[in-house]
Formats: structure tokens, C-alpha cells, sequence
């Protein structure tokens, strides 16, 4: 599309007018592209993500734990196999139904590098590590205290999504 005076097979700057018009409907696409991307999960996928991180420390210390401590050994790991293929697969229904729904992916890349590092390295911390802990010790509450703790860490990385998606619409 020719813009400006037109002169057959040549091209012609646009003018001023059009120049503004055009950068402030890129600026008005990049900002509706933000939004979407900062929308938050579904709440059923957040859900699902805050009951796997929560159940995870339990399971994986009971993986790790005496054989006596509630259930065997091959009981644990089975629960912890389940538990994970079932929220991959929730995970990858969400992603492709956002995707459809919103024409964006799921993302965690447009939330401040200042909370996304430090739940990148905490996060594997608060769910293995208190596994380990809870072996060495015998004490159950390391574990309760990890459920918790990323059960917290999840509700409020979807509220920070639900708060950036506020600001950016």
C-alpha cells in the first residue's frame, strides 16, 4: 500500500500524519500483546500447579523415608510418577487451550527478573531439599513446612500475574 502523493512505481514517504497514526497503533498492538501475555493462568491450571507443588515435598520425602513410614518405598514412587505425568499433561491442556484462547503461550518471562530468579533456584530447593532433611531427621514438619511453603510461593506467583495483567489492561 502506497501512502502520501502517489506516483506510479515509485515509492513516497508517508506523511507526518500517517507516520504518528501508524506508530501509535504499534505502540497500541505492543501494549494489547502485553496484556495477554501477563494475563494469568486459568484458575484451574493454578490450582492444579499450586496442589502439585504442595503435595510434591510430601511425597518425594516419603519416597525417600524409612520403609515403615506410611506406605512402601514402590508406593511413593508410583504416587510421585502419577502425580507428575498427570501435571504434565494438565500442563500441556492449559498451555494449548490458552494458546487457542488467547492467541499467547503460557509465560512466567514477563514477570520481574527480581521474582522469577530467585523462585527459579528456591523453588527445587523447597521441594527436594526437605526430603532429604526430613530423612536425615525423622521430623515430618520439614516437610508440612515445604507444602506450605510453595503452596504460598504459587498463589502468589498468580496473584503477581493477576496484578501485572491489571496494570498492562
Amino acid at each position: 500500500m502506497e501512502t502520501g502523493a502517489s506516483f506510479p512505481g515509485r515509492y513516497v514517504p508517508p506523511t507526518s500524519d500517517e507516520a504518528r497514526a501508524a506508530l501509535a497503533e504499534a505502540a497500541r498492538i505492543r501494549a494489547s500483546a502485553t496484556a495477554l501475555s501477563a494475563t494469568p493462568w486459568p484458575a484451574w491450571f493454578a490450582t492444579v500447579s499450586t496442589a502439585y507443588v504442595a503435595a510434591f515435598p510430601v511425597v518425594y520425602g516419603g519416597l525417600l523415608a524409612d520403609e515403615r513410614w506410611l506406605l512402601p518405598e514402590a508406593a511413593w514412587g508410583t504416587v510421585l510418577l502419577i502425580i507428575t505425568a498427570v501435571y504434565l499433561v494438565l500442563s500441556a491442556v492449559a498451555a494449548r487451550s490458552w494458546r487457542r484462547h488467547t492467541g499467547v503461550a503460557l509465560r512466567l518471562d514477563v514477570l520481574p527478573a527480581w521474582a522469577t530468579v530467585p523462585v527459579a533456584i528456591g523453588l527445587p530447593a523447597l521441594l527436594v531439599g526437605p526430603g532429604w532433611v526430613f530423612r536425615a531427621t525423622g521430623q515430618a514438619g520439614w516437610l508440612a513446612a515445604a507444602s506450605v511453603a510453595t503452596a504460598a510461593l504459587s498463589v502468589g506467583f498468580h496473584l503477581a500475574f493477576v496484578r501485572l495483567h491489571r496494570k498492562t489492561s
